[in-house]
């Protein structure tokens, strides 16, 4: 096996042809200076050693792997463990990356964190982070997204971050981005910005990867502890990809395990009705990064739905991409249908309240868990959970 093939990004940022740094001229020294920043971190043992106690001490790493029993018996298929992200300080794994850029953006001297948010997870996190370390925090937000995760919204006003609503074009996370990326380009002085997901110009994708990475490192010495074996498959839902590629990272070379990644289905094939990228998007350019991206025939960013928010996005991680394509890693779609049945039935069998994103990866078990034997093992990523969901599920329900 050629490993080295695996061995991304290169020096330009690139994995394989997807990635790079597709950025006005005026960003170019800022992400310049994050990058050198990060690398003199990666090697600093203080640097580590503070990383490596506030995940331990605030977030509450590292998180369990559970065994679903009763998930497991209900499909009668492989045995099924959870990665609980869930369990994170603020409810989901985007925590890691946030406290990883602060020290990142403390290391800098930047005391303004800007964000951008979907789900607000990410926002929430950053908010919190931002808190912690006394830092003024900007939160960008689409209106569709603020209007359905209202909690959120209310959360990081608690935190003492400001949410800046964003309505232009379809209100939702790419729109939020943009403004975020816009106030960056005014700002990069003094300000630092925490992008949420494994996605936008280098080096963003790789240190997102690496804060994540946390997630497959820890599970991989979970389940070995526990089964005294590496797992069949590993399943993930993919938005930006932040939660899937953090939890395949550690397993990439292990080619005897399936990379499973799980996008969102929304209601319809037509473009418009999903978020699928790998399901009816090009490659294309956008926000920084060459990969794949939902375009209409002239090129336009494509409409997109999900019922998660934190799914609703045009584009995915330049380094899914080039998983993709070197057939290390699968990409299917479930349905909003399909999340929100899967959302109530790990509420009823496992007793556990799944975010509407990580629902995703629930719905592709479900619905596969028969190619399986009983002597599988996978590890599903439930990468949130899902009291930010419930307003908007018993909606739909």
């Amino acid at each position: 096996m050629n490993s080295a093939k695996y061995s991304t990004p290169d020096a330009e940022g690139r994995f394989g042809r997807y990635g790079g740094k597709f950025v006005p001229e005026t960003l170019i020294p800022a992400l310049d200076e994050l990058e050198k920043t990060y690398q003199e971190a990666k090697a600093d043992e203080s640097f580590q050693h503070e990383l490596d106690t506030m995940m331990a001490d605030y977030v509450g790493r590292p998180t369990p792997l559970y065994f679903a029993e009763r998930l497991s018996e209900h499909l009668n298929g492989p045995s099924i463990y959870l990665k609980r992200e869930d369990l994170c300080h603020t409810g989901a794994h985007k925590i890691n990356n946030s406290i990883g850029q602060i020290l990142l953006a403390k290391r800098m001297g930047k005391k303004r964190i800007i964000a951008e948010t979907g789900a607000g997870q990410h926002g929430v996190a950053t908010a919190t982070a931002a808190a912690r370390f006394g830092m003024e925090c900007v939160v960008y937000m689409g209106e569709v997204d603020m209007a359905r995760q209202a909690v959120n919204v209310k959360r990081m006003e608690m935190l003492g971050a400001e949410v800046r609503p964003v309505k232009a074009g379809q209100r939702t996370l790419k729109e939020a981005v943009s403004e975020a990326i816009r106030d960056w380009v005014s700002r990069t002085s003094d300000t630092h910005y925490i992008l949420g997901s494994a996605l936008g110009p280098h080096p963003f994708p790789m240190i997102v990867r690496d804060f994540q990475s946390r997630i497959g490192t820890e599970a991989r010495k979970q389940i070995i502890e526990k089964t005294d074996r590496l797992p069949t498959a590993l399943v993930a839902c993919v938005g930006g990809g932040s939660n899937a590629i953090g939890l395949f990272h550690a397993f990439i070379k292990d080619e005897s395990v399936r990379l499973i990644g799980v996008e969102a289905g929304g209601i319809g094939p037509a473009l418009g009705e999903h978020a699928a990228r790998f399901d009816g998007g090009r490659e294309g350019v956008l926000q920084g990064t060459r990969t794949f991206v939902l375009q209409d025939d002239n090129g336009q960013i494509a409409l997109t739905h999900s019922v998660s928010a934190g799914l609703d996005y045009a584009a995915v991680g330049p380094e899914h991409a080039l998983l993709r394509e070197l057939g290390r890693s699968e990409y299917y779609r479930a349905s909003d249908q399909e999340a929100l049945d899967a959302f109530v039935m790990m509420n009823k069998l496992e007793g556990i309240l799944p975010a509407l994103e990580s629902s995703h990866a629930v719905a592709w078990m479900i619905a596969n868990a028969k190619q399986f034997s009983k002597d599988d093992i996978v590890i599903v990523n439930l990468s949130g959970r899902g009291d930010k969901d419930m307003e908007q599920v018993l909606a739909k329900l």
